[in-house]
């Protein structure tokens, strides 16, 4: 797993680093998806978690959940299009549990992507993850993790 200033990425996964997002293709070929530990960093401590509903069909770059903290409310995008199979029920009663693992147990949803071919190319994997999260960390002069 690799670390920028603090916030862990670890290597398998699918970034939008504009969205604080990841993504996991699932050997069923779904797409787990959740926020980064950069982006729970930056929201603060998770307070509630609103998931759109399952059969819903989302866009790439539109709501598939919200999360409110006491510094912020706003949308969790979708790093690639599709229709929501599933959403974490267990964030609805613990929303906390997004801030204490976020690559883990506070995943947010799963999506059936619509054309994770033609969209996964849109989403970040490996050096290419670290080298744009130091730049937008630099830029937003984060301190770390």
């Amino acid at each position: 797993m690799a670390k920028v200033r603090g916030c862990d990425f670890p290597d398998a996964l699918f970034y939008n680093i504009e969205d604080n997002v990841w993504a996991r293709r699932e050997p069923d070929g779904t797409v787990t998806i959740g926020m980064t530990s950069y982006g729970c960093s930056l929201a603060g401590q998770i307070v509630a978690f609103t998931p759109k509903r399952t059969g819903r069909e989302v866009n790439q770059g539109r709501s598939v959940s919200t999360v409110e903290s006491g510094k912020w409310v706003g949308p969790v995008k979708a790093p690639v299009s599709g229709a929501i199979v599933a959403v974490n029920e267990a964030l609805l009663a613990e929303p906390e549990i997004i801030n204490a693992d976020p690559y883990g147990e506070g995943w947010l949803a799963v999506l059936q992507p619509s054309d994770w071919p033609g969209e996964c190319d849109t989403l970040l994997v490996g050096d290419a993850v670290l080298s744009a999260v130091e730049v937008r960390m630099e830029a937003e002069g984060f301190d770390g993790c």
